[in-house]
């Protein structure tokens, strides 16, 4: 895990501060006997993790049901959406394909709703405040399945209603998390209000946002890439089917991962600000391993479930059995994808964002999607030999991000986030001074 030395005074405070120097006393007290040391510190640190990550978790895996519930209400033709010239190449008739591209359409303003989230989402994730974010979620997708039912089956604006209300409810989260960050005392001493000050340093912060949007864009065209050249497969209807089924049920194991995603971000950057170096360390170990221990749980069921998962999707016997084929693959997929997203939360906290584009170029596109065409198409492994290419390239980077992650030198990374610190608080010392 790298070597970690007695620190300095924190530079970040807030209302954990205390129980953080708790858990950086207890790492660091050799007196103590190593088990003992171990059970209080992974007491303290678990209490840390959940509190982060279960709210998280709720909020993304509410957000993937609302996204569930409008492919619901438009029916198996949203999973055609992600590229015309699929739809061109199966057969589809003309009229489909612009009812696909209706459906697009209703999508826009949501792209935008998007931009705005995302931010609030890191702003009350940083201060450890994510229990509002379930709430507000967990009301909207209320009013989401009610109102898209209203819009699809009584209004009958049909696709184009059903895509405009998933825009709708999203602005609806954005719109409440933004009120509560206006209402909100846990907020008053971090937000108050639009100023000058907030363009300030903006290229250092855009280039880091820059690699971060990379990074994610890279993970999810990967996927993309994927359902399309399932697409050019012979038989691709019952290709498009089992893999749009097995990347459903990856989504919804996807999105606890992402949950403590944000919990490991949020974990690390904090000890790291608060010159921590051995309980960033510690976090980095205990969420590794927890989110690996619920992966292969999930992995366990999927197996167990192989022969009438997809009964949950479709009555079509060769759909179920081309999956039940494809569920060890997506098993290993869930364990891959359970510490994947996690080490690159902690990419994050630690400000490795592009270091992390490069390993995704690298792995997806020169590795995954390369392997997964020829054993594919060459080797005529069909949608199983696509599968494997992405396994193949996860494969790699999840290796890789291991063996950067438990090599890091954790005192480095503290003086490095302090460089970061004195840098944005300098700037806004003189921007305040102009």
């Amino acid at each position: 895990m790298g070597s970690v030395d007695v620190h300095d005074e924190p530079l970040l405070t807030n209302h954990n501060h205390g129980q953080q120097n708790e858990l950086e006393h207890i790492l660091s007290n050799t007196t103590l006997p190593a088990q003992t040391r171990l059970r209080k510190a992974l007491w303290i640190e678990m209490k840390y993790l959940f509190f982060l990550a279960a709210p998280a978790v709720v909020v993304y895996l509410i957000n993937y049901v609302m996204s569930m519930s409008t492919q619901i209400f438009s029916g198996h033709l949203v999973i055609y959406v992600f590229s015309g010239p699929i739809l061109v190449f199966i057969g589809q008739a003309p009229d489909i394909a612009y009812a696909a591209a209706l459906f697009v359409y209703g999508l826009i303003p949501q792209i935008f709703a998007y931009a705005v989230n995302f931010p609030i989402q890191k702003f009350l994730q940083a201060q450890s405040i994510l229990a509002p974010s379930a709430y507000i979620s967990a009301a909207t997708l209320v009013v989401h399945v009610l109102l898209s039912w209203v819009l699809v089956y009584k209004a009958g604006l049909g696709l184009l209603g059903a895509s405009l209300m998933l825009s709708i409810s999203w602005w609806i989260i954005v719109i409440a998390q933004f009120v509560y960050i206006l209402k909100s005392e846990k907020c008053r001493n971090t937000w108050q209000g639009f100023s000058r000050e907030a363009f300030s340093g903006l290229p250092e912060f855009f280039k880091l946002s820059a690699a971060s949007a990379i990074m994610l864009c890279l993970e999810t065209w990967y996927f993309q890439i994927l359902v399309l050249l399932a697409g050019l497969l012979p038989h691709p209807e019952l290709a498009l089917d089992s893999l749009s089924i097995c990347t459903t049920l990856l989504g919804w194991a996807f999105m606890i991962s992402v949950g403590f995603n944000a919990a490991a971000s949020v974990r690390v950057s904090n000890e790291l600000g608060a010159k921590n170096p051995r309980s960033a360390s510690f976090s980095v170990v205990v969420v590794t391993v927890t989110c690996f221990i619920i992966s292969v749980i999930a992995a366990i069921v999927v197996l167990i479930l192989r022969d009438d998962i997809s009964y949950a999707f479709t009555e079509g016997e060769q759909v179920a059995a081309a999956v039940s084929d494809l569920c060890p693959l997506l098993a290993l997929s869930i364990i891959l994808n359970g510490i994947q997203p996690v080490l690159s939360g902690v990419a994050v906290g630690c400000g490795w964002q592009s270091f992390v584009a490069y390993v995704n170029v690298g792995c997806y596109y020169i590795v995954g999607i390369p392997l997964g065409a020829i054993l594919g198409f060459y080797f005529n492994f069909g949608a199983k030999g696509i599968w494997l290419g992405m396994i193949g390239g996860t494969t790699m980077q999840t290796l890789i991000l291991i063996w950067v992650t438990f090599r890091t030198d954790w005192n480095k990374e503290v003086k490095e986030a302090a460089k970061r610190m004195n840098i944005w608080e300098n700037m806004g010392d003189q921007h305040l001074l102009n």
